[in-house]
């Protein structure tokens, strides 16, 4: 089974997401900002196939998690945030994501994301 790590502050877009993956048959493992996410990586950096960052957390941004965590883990990451100005999205693919989308997202085009 692939397991997807989530990251959002926002507990009503994990349980979306959540709730999408599990239909297609995805594990979850849910981060609530991206400190959290580099302690889940630390400990568990070879079991996700894809980690789901958003931007705009508490704590410690996105975009500085996927620096760490690019240095302790190999997973794909796919960026879903509201901010959607070019210069994010190329900050990203820079600090090495695989995807960028932009929200509001559709659940289904996620879905499809994910599984591409």
């Amino acid at each position: 089974m692939y397991r997807l790590l989530v990251v959002d502050d926002e507990e009503k877009i994990r349980l979306l997401i959540r709730k999408y993956a599990e239909f297609e048959g995805y594990s979850i493992v849910e981060a609530g900002d991206g400190m959290e996410a580099i302690q889940v990586c630390r400990d568990h950096p070879r079991d996700f196939d894809l980690i789901i960052m958003d931007i705009m957390m508490p704590e410690l941004d996105g975009f500085s998690a996927v620096k760490e965590i690019r240095k302790i883990c190999e997973a794909p990451v796919l960026m879903l945030s509201a901010r959607g100005e070019e210069y994010d999205k190329i900050h990203g693919f820079e600090l090495g994501i695989d995807d960028y989308v932009v929200k509001p997202f559709s659940p289904k085009e996620l879905m499809m994301r994910v599984s591409a």
